[in-house]
């Protein structure tokens, strides 16, 4: 009554009634706004499109298991009464891992399929051939399917985030064991020559620091894999750094055994998955290989009672029965897909694009269960880095193993 009081003293009786109804007026207004939905392109009262470009076909088709895995996890969503009672419509189209391709698929997801964003498209070089065009139409290219520290970039890019540790943080982290453990090894290094590779070569020459010069004896990315291997192990190098996509890595893996050549092999994480990489190369190929992840890998006995492996294979049951369960590019996809369907569940009503970005940017402590222990996804307005640490893993018998701690592969630039 104190407030009502106060308006009786200064408005009189009916001043008063007038002056609470003019409140009462005030706060419905503001409740109807705070309820009011808000749409952006592609969502209506029932659905909401989602974008996506994957390598159904061509030389990194093995990574369009991701994007079958979240096809698959939208359903289970859906079947679940999708997103605030709306149906999650996932639209994918094959680039062939080809950038100009990418850029025709993205035009056709933004300006004829109007979809809300375009969600975890595969590839450095497809998504920097899209960059400044979904930037330019302010359309979220969220989630990106790239360890590329540049989708980190807020300030210049604001519709772009990534979502896994940058390539950058895990080349630093690999160097940074070679230097514990091998202060004076001679370094080869295999890798793409793009964005991809060249983030993994920053990391590892940051943290070499003035040693790469002299701990790096050669680094090649010839075409050919045979050739330019044999030409590595010319160099007696003892540290082999095989920076590569699923395809080729595979390949490298099998022809550096078969050379007799047994230096310390580091594989970049994204060719890590057992069933698209390691079976094919040979797991007798693969003994002692060192690799890094942020999520738990549902071939290792470690996790056999762990809750969110449970789940995730409860998920494969209903919804991808056929799905290969070693390999590891289900896991990626199942994170982002979840990761998404939170950030979705953040919007309410308001699924506009520029709320997608305003609520992507303010994770916090938001726990998926398949990833790594004590690895949360945390963003800010000035950092759009989902995912910042990483843990080593050592290939044995026929599993990846975790040894060590939860690192930080952040570096200063």
């Amino acid at each position: 009554m104190g407030p009502y009081r106060r308006l009786f003293g200064r408005y009189g009786s009916r001043g008063a009634v007038r002056a609470v109804a003019v409140i009462l007026v005030g706060l419905h207004a503001s409740q109807a706004a705070a309820g009011e939905k808000r749409y952006g392109p592609g969502v209506t009262d029932t659905e909401i499109k989602i974008g996506n470009t994957s390598p159904y076909s061509g030389p990194a088709s093995a990574f369009s298991m991701v994007a079958k895995t979240e096809e698959a996890y939208f359903r289970k969503i859906n079947a679940e009464g999708g997103i605030n009672g709306r149906r999650i419509v996932f639209l994918s189209y094959d680039d062939a891992y080809s950038p100009p391709k990418t850029v025709e698929q993205t035009r056709r997801l933004v300006e004829s399929d109007e979809v809300l964003l375009v969600f975890n498209a595969l590839g450095t070089a497809a998504n920097s051939a899209v960059q400044k065009y979904l930037n330019a139409r302010k359309v979220p290219q969220l989630f990106v399917s790239s360890g590329a520290a540049k989708w980190n970039d807020p300030q210049n890019f604001p519709w772009t985030m990534g979502f896994t540790p940058s390539y950058e943080t895990e080349g630093y982290i690999y160097a940074r064991y070679v230097l514990r453990e091998r202060p004076t090894a001679r370094i080869a290094i295999f890798f793409q020559n793009d964005d991809f590779g060249k983030d993994y070569l920053r990391g590892i020459r940051k943290a070499l620091g003035d040693k790469a010069a002299s701990m790096i004896v050669a680094d090649v990315s010839e075409p050919t894999i045979d050739s330019h291997l044999v030409k590595l192990k010319a160099t007696g190098a003892d540290v082999l750094f095989d920076i590569a996509t699923p395809k080729s890595a595979a390949q490298a893996i099998k022809k550096v055994s078969e050379l007799g050549w047994k230096p310390l092999q580091f594989l970049s994480y994204v060719s890590a998955s057992i069933g698209s990489v390691i079976k094919p190369a040979g797991f007798e190929h693969a003994q002692g290989l060192i690799s890094a992840a942020y999520f738990k890998d549902p071939n290792d006995l470690a996790w056999t009672d762990d809750s969110g492996l449970k789940e995730l294979n409860q998920f494969l049951d209903g919804y991808f029965p056929g799905a290969d369960r070693s390999d590891t590019l289900i896991v990626n996809g199942y994170n982002t897909a979840q990761g998404l369907v939170y950030l979705l569940k953040q919007c309410g009503n308001d699924l506009t694009r520029e709320n997608v970005m305003r609520q992507a940017a303010q994770l916090k402590d938001v726990e998926l269960g398949m990833l790594l222990p004590g690895i949360r996804l945390n963003t800010s307005p000035d950092d759009f880095a989902p995912v910042k640490q990483w843990q080593l893993m050592r290939f044995e018998g026929a599993n990846w193993h975790l040894f060590g701690d939860v690192m930080s592969g952040e570096t200063k630039n």
